[in-house]
C-alpha cells in the first residue's frame, strides 16, 4: 500500500526484456537506504517488487499484465521514474491510499500556468468515470492529487511548484499518456453497488450464481427494504 507521495526520482539504467516481459534496473536520484529484496516499491505508480539490489540501486521484474496495463513498457534506457516506497504501519497518510494497481491510461490535453502552479487536463477511458469525483483523490503516475474539475471522461488536477520539482510531472505535454488508478474507497463502493446498478456491466465484474438474482432486483428499483435486507442501512 501507498500514499501518492513521491520520495524522488529515479534513472532507468538497464531493460533486459524476456518476451513480453521485462527486467528493469533503477538508480535512485535520492537517497534510498535499507532497501530490502523483496519489498514493493512503486515505479510510476505501478507496485513492483525489489528482486535484488545494491549501492547503486534495484532491478524489479514487469510482467506482461503489468506491462499491458501500464506505461512501464515505454520506458527507454535513462528514462526518469516515480518511486516511492511502501507505506509502513503508524507513517503519516499525507496523500490517499493508493494500491499500486494501475487502473488505465490516461491521456494528457492540455497543460497551462495557473500562477505558479500548472493546471493539467487529461482524458481517460470513460469505462472510469463513476469513480474520478470532484475534490477527490486520483494517482497520476504514482503522484497523489486532488480533481479539480471532472466528467465522465476527463479530469482536471492542479500541480503545485513543489510536486513538479519533485516528480516527472514536468515532462508531461499534450499528448503525453500517464499510469492512472482511481481512488481505492471508490472502487469498492461501485463494486458493491454494482448489482443493484443500472450500470451492473461495470469493468472486472465476475459471475456468480446470484447474479441473476440481483439483476433481477436491480430492474425491480431500490426500496428502503430491500437497501435494509442488503446491509445498507
Amino acid at each position: 500500500m501507498f500514499t501518492g507521495i513521491i520520495q524522488g526520482q529515479g534513472a532507468i539504467t538497464a531493460l533486459r526484456k524476456s518476451g513480453a516481459e521485462c527486467r528493469l534496473a533503477i538508480r535512485p536520484l535520492f537517497t534510498l537506504e535499507n532497501v530490502v529484496d523483496g519489498e514493493s516499491i512503486a515505479v510510476n505508480g505501478a507496485c513492483l517488487s525489489v528482486e535484488s539490489h545494491s549501492r547503486d540501486g534495484f532491478t524489479a521484474y514487469a510482467s506482461a499484465e503489468t506491462l499491458a496495463r501500464t506505461t512501464l513498457g515505454a520506458l527507454r534506457q535513462s528514462d526518469l521514474v516515480n518511486l516511492e516506497r511502501a507505506l509502513a504501519l503508524g507513517d503519516r497518510l499525507g496523500g490517499h491510499l493508493v494500491s499500486g494497481h494501475v487502473d488505465c491510461l490516461a491521456t494528457v490535453r492540455d497543460v497551462r500556468p495557473v500562477g505558479q502552479s500548472l493546471r493539467c487536463r487529461l482524458e481517460f477511458p470513460a469505462d472510469f468515470g463513476s469513480e474520478v469525483i470532484a475534490k477527490g483523490s486520483v494517482a497520476l503516475d504514482g503522484i497523489s492529487l486532488t480533481v479539480n474539475d471532472c466528467g465522465p471522461d476527463f479530469l482536471e488536477v492542479n500541480i503545485i511548484p513543489d510536486t513538479q520539482k519533485r516528480t516527472t510531472m514536468r515532462q508531461w505535454r499534450p499528448g503525453a499518456r500517464v499510469n492512472m488508478e482511481t481512488d481505492l474507497i471508490g472502487k469498492y463502493v461501485r463494486s458493491l453497488l454494482a448489482p443493484w446498478s443500472e450500470t451492473a456491466g461495470m469493468p472486472g465484474k465476475t459471475g456468480r450464481a446470484g447474479d441473476a438474482g440481483a439483476a433481477a432486483q436491480a430492474r425491480a428499483g431500490v426500496s428502503r427494504e430491500l437497501l435494509l435486507r442488503n446491509g445498507f442501512i
